[in-house]
């Protein structure tokens, strides 16, 4: 074979190796930092999930704890003010947000639908 030949497919291949480790070398950065945005993310949620429960417990809370319905789906709690006094004043959707975080879009038409009074009380009975 050509020598000419043999450093063009030694070049070849050595330019090869050295695109693969750039891009491996890429790639694992790229993940690292990936997987280290899942966990901020992982953890600003578990966060915002314990800052729910125990906001109700702080002193400056506006409500009583004794009033609020944990709901968690849509909204976190139904409060239904004084109703532990035994005088009823007004019922509230309260959604408890840490942080910068905004509603979502479910949060967001729940809000929407409360706003424009668009609520209404229903009783359902079982006949058998």
């Amino acid at each position: 074979m050509n020598p000419d030949l043999w450093l063009i497919v030694v070049w070849v291949i050595i330019w090869l190796i050295v695109g693969y480790l750039v891009a491996k070398l890429y790639f694992m950065v790229k993940i690292k930092r990936q997987r280290s945005d899942a966990v901020n993310r992982s953890r600003n949620v578990v966060l915002g999930h314990v800052h729910e429960k125990i906001a109700p417990l702080l002193p400056n809370f506006p409500y009583s704890y004794k009033d609020l319905v944990f709901l968690w789906k849509g909204v976190d709690y139904l409060v239904l003010d004084w109703l532990s006094r035994g005088n009823l004043s007004k019922i509230v959707f309260l959604e408890i947000k840490s942080g910068v975080s905004a509603l979502n879009k479910n949060e967001q038409m729940l809000r929407d639908c409360v706003n424009q009074k668009r609520v209404s009380y229903e009783i359902r009975r079982n006949e058998g």
